[in-house]
């Protein structure tokens, strides 16, 4: 058996089918997982402080176990905090600054989780739509603020962000950090990017253009969890069939590449060391 890892998915234990949703990924071949916080405004309401933030990341925490049970490799939970919550935060009548230190807050605390071992790493971002500039500064502010943790943490960041295959100004603020820039994730990655390491989304073309580029890259489906979304996104059995699907097509190094070699350079950990 070879290692097959998600990057990103998502496992709802109050709304969706939570570590049950595993038992496909297995049964397509999968066998490491990485466990991001659905939003928190998705499992535990609003957040004021740290206590929503602790909330939301141990249901993430415990499903993530439960997954782990299942899986013949395991999973890892990674935590902190989405861009889109500055939105839901101004729209309960917080400013942007008071939005911005309530986010870095949280990021403070996904930090904690990961210096005492319960964590992989820590996620941030900024928004993928359109914002005031004062909205859009106070994300970025975050988001610096993410990879400051990331390095006192020594982890690495995964971003939701725009959409694009460039992304100076994020490397050059995590080298300002102390974090090398190919510890920061850009999940939902299309193909190759510029500036961070890339978590494509398993789509065909995606894949094989990130698969020829001979870079590091990692596969992700971004698997939400939400049963009133089905079809939102893509399965938990997708990663698995398209690793099947690039080896047949002759890219076994890549595959290597993609579950073994950029997993252990960017997180540390040995998904062939790990397998059952």
């Amino acid at each position: 058996m070879q290692p097959i890892l998600d990057n990103h998915l998502h496992l709802d234990p109050v709304n969706g089918q939570g570590a049950a949703a595993v038992d496909d990924f297995v049964n397509a071949g999968g066998t490491h997982l990485l466990v991001l916080n659905k939003p928190s405004w998705h499992l535990v309401g609003e957040v004021d402080g740290e206590a929503g933030f602790r909330e939301t990341f141990d249901l993430t925490v415990e499903v993530t176990e439960r997954a782990s049970e299942k899986l013949p490799g395991r999973a890892w939970p990674v935590l902190g905090v989405h861009p889109a919550l500055i939105s839901q935060l101004l729209d309960r009548g917080y400013d942007p600054e008071q939005a911005r230190d309530l986010m870095q807050t949280g990021l403070d605390v996904a930090g904690e989780y990961v210096a005492d071992g319960t964590a992989l790493a820590i996620k941030s971002g900024r928004p993928h739509y359109d914002v005031d500039d004062d909205v859009w500064a106070a994300s970025n502010a975050v988001m610096r603020h993410a990879f400051a943790v990331g390095a006192e943490r020594d982890c690495a960041v995964q971003l939701h962000t725009e959409s694009g295959d460039s992304f100076p100004d994020i490397a050059e603020w995590a080298a300002d950090a102390g974090l090398p820039a190919e510890r920061v994730v850009k999940h939902y990655s299309e193909g190759p990017i510029e500036g961070a390491t890339a978590s494509v989304i398993a789509r065909k073309d995606e894949l094989e253009a990130a698969a020829e580029s001979g870079e590091p890259f990692l596969m992700e489906t971004d698997f939400i969890d939400d049963p009133d979304r089905p079809g939102a996104v893509l399965g938990p059995k997708t990663v698995p069939r398209r690793v099947t699907w690039l080896r047949e097509a002759g890219y076994d190094a890549a595959m290597e590449r993609a579950h073994v070699e950029t997993p252990k350079a960017i997180y540390g950990i040995d998904t062939a060391a790990t397998l059952d």
